[in-house]
């Protein structure tokens, strides 16, 4: 499977732009997952649901399963954070797997950019090109945010797709 990230600061754009590729490169025939990180505490799961009655119980796994989808909650209870290498096995193989955030790890990534956050730009050497709002003099290419056609041609070309 290829990999491929999408990284920036808050507010940046990184959820629209992974929405519009995946959107775009599905209906070029190319099988795509997505795995996001959350900097803060989440819970995708509702209180007073059975489910979740069963994690409050102390269950380390729980699998919700319907005719439409199914979902796996996995309690880390009082263990480190999974690295990003260990949560790619627990995909199912597909063509490609866009990461959003993960700005730290080693893999291939596109920035998003926007210039009203006033953040810098990370820019390290995972960081192949930039998809900003603005207009960026800078050693890599830099894509206009909103083409994404032109962003998922490069990823595409990038990981051989």
């Amino acid at each position: 499977m290829k990999i491929y990230g999408v990284v920036g600061w808050k507010n940046s754009g990184k959820t629209g732009l992974m929405e519009r590729l995946v959107t775009d490169i599905t209906r070029r025939g190319i099988s795509v997952s997505t795995l996001k990180h959350a900097h803060h505490h989440f819970d995708i799961d509702q209180p007073g649901k059975d489910s979740h009655r069963h994690r409050v119980a102390g269950a380390q796994q729980v699998l919700l399963a319907s005719s439409k989808r199914w979902a796996l909650m996995h309690e880390l209870r009082d263990q480190d954070e999974p690295p990003l290498s260990e949560l790619l096995t627990k995909l199912a193989p597909v063509d490609l797997i866009l990461v959003e955030g993960y700005k730290r790890d080693f893999h291939p990534k596109i920035e998003a950019h926007r210039a009203e956050t006033g953040q810098d730009l990370i820019l390290d050497k995972t960081v192949m090109a930039v998809a900003s709002d603005t207009s960026l003099d800078l050693d890599r290419p830099v894509f206009d945010l909103n083409d994404t056609k032109a962003i998922a041609d490069f990823i595409l070309a990038e990981v051989g797709l």
